[in-house]
């Protein structure tokens, strides 16, 4: 099997389709890249910018170039001996676009289509009306005024009809069609007379409407008649068009129907064949409450696919299979994992698929096995379930790993104490948290909770001991163990004969917590869902009454971790902001020591050598040279305090009559500025203002307190806006931009560094290496869509030559330039390229290879994280810097003598620097001086010379 040596993420959309992925390769391969990593390649809503809106899963993408470009791109891939890794959707689809066949066949045929149980549909819901109706809230208002202002309107086009809601079409089911044929029919006669052949026709397929099978109907023979039958009529209609009088009758009676303005009765006939249909548009904010069908975490234009139909599977795997049995695509990252009904199934059947696809005749490479990551978000500790036959994950728990391992203990608990100062705000964070998903589940995720709530209702009245709890109690209950789950989800197998032990601790620790928080609430009603839970069932149960419970179990288990998304990622990480480089995407909030960082390395090198290794993804809060910068701030705490305390100060007199911003806003807002202040730039330009005042929006909305993506707050964030257009302006806020920058110089340099020894250890590091677009240079872009903006590849190119060919020549002096002007980026892109390099070589070793942490003694051994990698008796020892303000010597600069008596442990014999190319001889006692490792600069990979 093929297991790349390094990945770079690409986020393909029109602007950067397969071809001008293609026009990147060479660089990629220069740089040391082994596998390009690409967002997803099938056809998605129109305009997409990110892929993950899929419409059509047996179409690659027009708006990327084509199925023609794309092997265009895999195959230069595979001419330099590249990989392809292609990110795979099973759980969701867009919707809105009129573009989805699938989900209009649904429209159209409700419950009789071929594709209702493509999706997750409750046909049969609390609300009567919605019967047999797919809740469609996709209006912008009310329905009532919606209609009335005549924003819906009926439309013929494409031998069939529609009614136009802004962008979207809407089927009309042919059944339906009499509501305009009829007065179609009455025109038609008063023209032509009764006996016209145009008139008869007409009758005739009305007729036939009448007599189709109605959506309902779920009889295989009914349903083929349906199909059948409504595409006949279809196209006898379309015939009827050949008469000039037919078409003018249909523009009446579509007209008709439309209404006219001003004239609210005009419009009943168009409501009662909206009635009529399989669906019901609705104003958009009744979905939290009533939408039926399930969705991608809470948004309403993605639709949950089930991908646990065998039909809905091979559906969606079927052109990423024939891609990968050309040898054309060689890993496959499947996205949100968590989301699905029965993950370990999965990913047992798509490790199947694809062993069966790789051992084709047609696929020319010698490592043809296909490789499997998985995006699972671990908690700290938590690992994957196993037995899953994957690689591993795509890597956040690295992320998270690489930042706690550059905050300082003492540094964070008094930044905490400073944040608490500062905002009154005195929750802890697991309060925090809590709360936040239990405003997820009341508000936009209340749908789902109701639904899983009538589950459990249902499987109440099963047993004497359980029927007596109510629908309300049940769903509170419900709501509490959810908001107290401790991890994303559990793996439960409903056919397993037992439960492993991490699933089980986490569902008795949601039971506990959710006993503490409510101790007004009988237990039993806990223990009664507990018991459930751990597939404790009591005696006497027939077959269905076994099966609900064991539906209602793989439904928990799917909702609780869109919920912890939503709760923690999207909600509590920007209420609870004390250091932001601990608020990302499976990030913990602590420090973390070296033998910690070593215990899990060494983990990790047995269990999943082949997972990921990101710092950044498109999905990140902020760029990983920021969490870098904004970890020296636990360094400097008593005065991140004090500049915190005088910023403050300067910006009292900008706040406005609605006392924006708030504490915390305020908070947040300061420390994005230090870290997403570009470096070099001395006074903000537009593009910076603009990109902090876009950012802020957002993050004010996630947080939910004083504005939300439901509810804009529009007064307070224009408010916000003009704030930070005011603080950053270069003459009124001249004096809070010089405080800024006094604390900025101190964290920058420092910063720096952390985000170059962040690089060599994500590298040297078991695991795979992944880089996401651009961040070979600095990265200090903010969540998306910042995160997304254009890279400029043929200046990166150029640049990666200019470097290579100085380096060539002297690379200990390239080196010692490049660190007297750290704000470009080059010594990133420097340092980056030459550890790629030794990694390609000695593939194996990092690969397969053993992981040992090397010891540091000496006074700065605190400051120092090194550890050996070795394979076959070959040798590579990483050693990097962190904590650089501690380094009194030379704050400043921190290489060379800052490292004073500091040495490592390398064994006999002389080892190459692969950073600088300098060789090197250990003592005789097998040491290193780090004021020779690191003379210039506090990063090394050390090959070790046989």
């Amino acid at each position: 099997m093929r297991t790349p040596s390094s990945t770079y993420r690409l986020q393909l959309h029109a602007q950067l389709g397969f071809a001008g992925a293609a026009s990147t390769v060479a660089y990629l391969d220069r740089l040391g890249i082994t596998d390009a990593y690409v967002s997803p390649v099938l056809e998605a809503a129109p305009g997409s910018t990110h892929g993950y809106d899929v419409v059509d899963h047996s179409r690659i993408a027009p708006e990327l170039g084509g199925e023609s470009a794309l092997i265009e791109l895999a195959t230069q891939l595979r001419d330099r001996g590249m990989g392809l890794l292609v990110d795979v959707v099973p759980n969701h689809m867009s919707i809105t676009s009129g573009r989805n066949g699938w989900w209009n066949d649904v429209l159209e045929n409700g419950p009789s289509s071929p594709y209702a149980r493509y999706f997750d549909i409750d046909w049969n819901p609390p609300k009567s009306e919605l019967k047999a109706k797919v809740l469609l809230p996709i209006l912008g208002d009310q329905f009532g005024r919606v209609l009335e202002r005549r924003e819906l309107q009926l439309r013929y086009e494409g031998e069939r009809f529609v009614v136009a809601c802004g962008g979207t079409e809407l089927p009309v089911a042919p059944r339906t069609w009499p509501h305009v044929l009829e007065p179609m029919l009455r025109d038609l006669r008063h023209e032509l007379g009764d006996a016209d052949s145009a008139v008869l026709e007409l009758e005739s397929i009305l007729t036939s409407l009448a007599h189709l099978p109605r959506r309902t109907e779920t009889d295989r023979a009914r349903v083929r008649e349906r199909m059948r039958e409504k595409e006949i009529a279809k196209q006898r209609f379309a015939r009827l068009f050949d008469n000039p009088a037919a078409a003018r009758a249909l523009g009446r009676a579509v007209a008709e129907i439309n209404g006219v303005d001003g004239d609210p009765s005009s419009v009943d006939r168009l409501e009662a064949l909206l009635s009529d249909q399989g669906y019901r548009p609705s104003f958009w904010r009744v979905a939290s409450d009533e939408i039926n069908y399930r969705r991608f975490f809470d948004i309403n234009e993605l639709a949950a696919i089930r991908i646990e139909e065998p039909a809905v599977f091979r559906a969606v795997h079927a052109v990423p299979l024939r891609l990968v049995g050309l040898g054309l695509v060689t890993g496959l990252r499947i996205d949100h994992v968590d989301g699905l009904l029965a993950p370990r199934q999965y990913l047992t059947d798509l490790r199947q698929v694809l062993d069966l696809a790789t051992s084709t005749p047609a696929n020319p490479r010698p490592d043809a096995g296909c490789s499997i990551v998985v995006e699972k978000i671990l908690d700290l500790g938590e690992r994957l379930p196993p037995g899953w036959p994957v690689d591993g994950t795509t890597g956040y728990e690295i992320a998270a790993w690489l930042t706690r391992v550059m905050v300082t203990v003492a540094g964070l608990a008094a930044i905490e104490e400073t944040y608490q100062a500062f905002t009154n705000n005195r929750a802890s964070l697991p309060d925090v948290v809590y709360e936040s998903k239990v405003l997820v589940l009341e508000t936009a995720m209340s749908a789902e909770l109701t639904v899983l709530a009538r589950k459990l209702d249902d499987i109440s009245e099963q047993h004497r001991t359980s029927r007596d709890f109510t629908l309300n109690s049940l769903q509170a209950a419900l709501l509490q163990l959810i908001a107290c789950f401790p991890v994303y989800r559990t793996y439960i197998d409903v056919h397993d004969v037992s439960i492993s032990e991490s699933d089980r601790s986490h569902i008795e620790a949601a039971v506990t917590e959710a006993k503490r928080r409510n101790p007004a609430t009988s237990g039993s009603i806990f223990e009664f869902v507990r018991g459930l839970l751990l597939l404790e069932h009591p005696a006497g149960l027939d077959e269905i009454q076994l099966a609900a419970r064991r539906d209602f179990v793989l439904r928990f288990q799917q909702l609780t971790s869109p919920v912890m998304a939503k709760g923690y990622e999207d909600t509590a990480q920007y209420r609870h902001v004390p250091l932001l480089a601990l608020n990302d995407v499976g990030s913990h909030p602590s420090a973390a020591t070296v033998d910690e960082l070593h215990g899990h390395l060494a983990r990790r090198a047995v269990e999943s050598p082949r997972a990921m290794s990101t710092t950044a993804t498109h999905d990140t809060k902020r760029g990983e040279d920021i969490r870098a910068r904004l970890c020296v701030l636990s360094e400097l705490p008593s005065e991140w305090h004090q500049a915190l305390v005088r910023l403050a100060l300067l910006t009292r007199a900008h706040r406005t009559s609605h006392r924006a911003p708030a504490a915390n806003d305020e908070y947040l807002l300061l420390q994005t500025l230090l870290g997403a202040w570009p470096p070099g730039m001395q006074a903000p330009d537009t593009e910076f203002v603009a990109r902090i005042q876009a950012y802020m929006i957002k993050a004010l909305r996630e947080a939910k307190l004083h504005t939300s993506w439901i509810d804009p707050n529009e007064a307070y964030e224009r408010d916000i806006a003009q704030f930070i257009a005011t603080v950053l302006d270069p003459i009124g806020g001249a004096e809070f931009l010089a405080e800024l920058a006094a604390l900025r110089v101190k964290i920058e340099r420092p910063g720096f560094f952390n985000a170059l020894s962040q690089v060599v250890l994500k590298i040297g590091i078991p695991g795979v290496p992944d880089f996401y677009q651009g961040t070979e240079l600095w990265d200090l872009s903010l969540v998306d869509p910042d995160n997304r903006r254009p890279v400029d590849f043929p200046r990166r190119a150029q640049m990666l030559d200019e470097l290579c060919q100085a380096a060539e020549l002297d690379t200990p002096g390239l080196i010692d330039r490049l660190r007297t002007s750290l704000e470009d980026g080059r010594i990133k892109m420097l340092v980056t390229a030459r550890c790629l390099a030794v990694r390609r070589v000695r593939r194996e070793l990092f690969v397969r290879g053993a992981y040992r942490p090397v010891t540091a003694t000496g006074t700065a051994r605190d400051q120092v994280i090194a550890f050996e990698r070795s394979h076959e008796g070959a040798r590579v020892i990483v050693a990097c810097g962190r904590h650089f303000t501690a380094l009194a010597a030379a704050p400043d600069d921190p290489v060379g003598r800052c490292w004073g008596d500091t040495t490592i442990m390398v064994g006999d014999g002389r080892v190459r620097d692969a950073v600088t190319g300098r060789s090197l001889t250990a003592g005789r006692d097998g040491t290193l001086a780090l004021t020779e490792v690191f003379a210039h600069l506090p990063v090394a990979m050390l090959e070790v010379q046989p």
